[in-house]
């Protein structure tokens, strides 16, 4: 076995197709020459994937980004980024270089991904083909705050609840609600709503997982699904993420104001549907609202 691990890795280095694998958290673990050569990384490195993009888009190499701003792409770049089993796209470079590439995700979280180079194909199509992955895009995105949609979430835990067959805790789900919203809105108008919007979304997406899955369900209420996750494990996760939004100061004109959330997680179980897992996670946040707020509950 380990001859034939040589043998692998020996190949890969040696083949012009790019091949790169990333674990659970979405740090590099393996890059061949001609992933690294792509896209700019050398051999002792191990980048987390935002970290890598990042550098490049201000190097001005790499993917090619039409975005101005980089945070603002990567938000709903990271909202879909490992979500599914298998996802294959064209992407182009900044050294003019057009690949085809494929990500496939195991159920730990790795990622391997492999990606050839198309540059010499019929290029009179990729217009079309560039059309449909941004409208596919679009139509899972919130369009305020650029995380996941209900349509894209809701998907993520109908797949997580559809490998119950061989498991007795898949996971857990949580909502999460901002405290108060109604009120901040009519004191400080809809505007300083939405900017407050944006900012949870923002700081929340950097606290998840790349197998977990974030979006807005609605007004202020939005979803986290954790896979394969224990409800003291969740627990955990959503504090950081309480505490992260509890330093937050997203009003320029008034630095005093601060907000935060409530939040309902609930275990999902074999025969649950999805109604089911959201009804216990709603009854739990209803606890947390009564409970006085800014606080976490856990279904019963």
């Amino acid at each position: 076995m380990d001859e034939i691990s040589s043998k692998l890795l020996h190949l890969f280095d040696h083949t012009p197709v790019l091949v790169a694998a990333y674990d659970s958290f979405d740090r590099l673990r393996y890059a061949n020459e001609a992933f690294r050569s792509a896209f700019f990384v050398d051999p002792d490195e191990t980048p987390l994937w935002p970290d890598l993009m990042r550098r490049n888009f201000y190097a001005g190499r790499g993917t090619v980004i039409r975005e101005r701003d980089f945070e603002a792409w990567l938000i709903p770049t990271l909202s879909r980024r490992g979500k599914i089993g298998f996802r294959a796209f064209e992407t182009d470079l900044v050294e003019g270089r057009w690949l085809w590439m494929t990500e496939t995700v195991d159920r730990e979280g790795w990622m391997l991904c492999i990606a050839n180079d198309i540059t010499k194909l019929r290029a009179s199509g990729r217009s079309v083909r560039q059309d449909r992955d941004v409208a596919i895009k679009a139509s899972n995105t919130d369009e305020l705050t650029g995380v996941a949609n209900r349509r894209f979430v809701t998907a993520r835990l109908e797949e997580m609840l559809r490998r119950s067959e061989s498991r007795n805790e898949l996971g857990c789900v949580c909502v999460l609600d901002l405290d108060n919203f109604k009120y901040v809105n009519d004191r400080f108008g809809h505007q300083a709503g939405d900017t407050i919007l944006r900012d949870f979304a923002a700081r929340i997406q950097r606290e998840v997982r790349r197998s977990d899955c974030f979006g807005r369900v609605g007004g202020e209420e939005f979803l986290l699904v954790l896979p394969n996750t224990s409800t003291d494990a969740a627990e955990l996760i959503v504090a950081r993420m309480l505490a992260a939004i509890r330093s937050s100061r997203p009003l320029r004109d008034r630095p005093e104001f601060g907000y935060t959330f409530s939040a309902g997680i609930a275990t999902a179980q074999v025969s649950d549907i999805v109604a089911d897992v959201l009804a216990r996670a709603d009854s739990a946040l209803y606890s947390a609202k009564i409970a006085g707020r800014n606080r976490i509950h856990l279904a019963a």
